[in-house]
């Protein structure tokens, strides 16, 4: 059983365990941003941005090294997409 498992104060309930495994399996293989991830999940954008950057690592160091790269990845390319939407939009309108 998973230290983090157990009972006491560092204990993280299985549902919350198992979404957090899953949120960051799909960050993963899909490289999505975290608002696309929350929106995959149905939870707010502050659970999926703690589940991994939290929570994460004391499950699986490894994964949350992997997952924290595409994180900061989206981060640094975050202006081209939101340069992209702006130009999408003012193309609709004209």
């Amino acid at each position: 059983m998973n230290q983090f498992r157990g009972k006491g104060p560092k204990r993280v309930k299985d549902h919350i365990w198992k979404r957090v495994l899953e949120v960051s399996n799909h960050i993963l293989n899909t490289r999505d941003t975290v608002r696309d991830t929350a929106k995959s999940f149905g939870v707010s954008k502050s659970t999926v941005h703690k589940d991994v950057t939290e929570r994460l690592p004391k499950i699986n160091p490894q994964l949350a090294a992997q997952v924290k790269n595409i994180l900061e990845f989206n981060k640094a390319e975050r202006h081209l997409r939101g340069g992209e939407a702006t130009r999408k939009k003012f193309m609709a309108i004209h």
